[in-house]
């Protein structure tokens, strides 16, 4: 189902038609890939960097592995998922794999020139694919992630069980989103700094007000971290849980398929 029910979706605060959604989001994202790394820097101050080390901190990656890491955009999940398992025994032996799946060509394109990715050249694949129908069999992966990216697709359980569906048994799903801080104070300080400065950053950097602006209103439209852990178990998914990070700006949910 879609966010409103099956004639509507959100796209920020705007009602639009679920065929619609798609295209709007890939035109956001169009518009800011060649400065989606400053642009995060700049509006977490370097702190979106500590939640994605908290993930892979999480997520332990392994020798051998195999992640799909659903919406990666420029790649610093599937980089650091093969750092790290790079730095475990028996990595020479059994190297880990990446894919990173993204529905926007112009984000996996920027991701091409980041420093460092050419050290996995041979094992890090970029796909483009949609979240709601990733191009990868059955039982294919060990692990998926999906950082920053849940909000902005059409039909979000359609999404949640595709990611049960590629998994093995055994395999982990990690999904880092914005989400809800958990006391009010901390609420209004963060609408206060969301509304006013993140469009402002997104106007005088990369000369588009109106796509951070998007941005802003999805992640209020985002179930709150209760509400989003039933629909993970919903999808099929057992051991459901989830962490706040900074007082719940951001989560961290889990879940394995069993």
């Amino acid at each position: 189902m879609t966010q409103r029910g099956e004639d509507e979706t959100s796209f920020g605060f705007r009602t639009v038609k679920p065929g619609e959604k798609a295209g709007l989001v890939r035109g956001v994202f169009d518009s800011v890939a060649s400065r989606y790394d400053l642009m995060n820097d700049l509006m977490s101050a370097g702190v979106h960097r500590i939640w994605k080390s908290v993930l892979l901190d999480r997520l332990s990656p392994r020798p051998g592995e195999t992640l799909i890491d659903v919406a990666g955009g420029t790649g610093d999940v599937a980089a650091g998922f093969l750092r790290r398992a790079d730095n475990k025994p028996g990595a020479d032996e059994k190297p880990a794999t990446a894919t990173i799946c993204d529905i926007n060509y112009e984000m996996l394109k920027a991701g091409e020139a980041r420093a460092g990715m050419a050290d996995f050249r041979d094992r890090l694949r970029r796909v483009t694919g949609d979240a709601e129908h990733l191009p990868f069999p059955d039982k294919y992966a060990d692990a998926s992630t999906i950082a920053f990216g849940i909000r902005n697709v059409t039909d979000m359980d359609a999404a949640l069980r595709e990611a049960f569906r590629i998994l093995r048994p055994g395999g982990r799903f990690f999904c880092l989103e914005f989400s809800h801080p958990v006391t009010e104070g901390l609420q209004k300080i963060y609408d206060a700094y969301s509304f006013n400065v993140i469009p402002w950053l997104g106007e005088q950097f990369a000369d588009d007000r109106e796509s951070y602006q998007y941005l802003v209103e999805s992640i209020r439209k985002f179930p709150g971290q209760e509400a989003f852990a039933a629909r993970i178990r919903e999808a099929g998914f057992s051991r459901v849980k989830y962490e706040n990070l900074t007082g719940g700006v951001a989560a961290i949910h889990s879940g394995w398929r069993i």
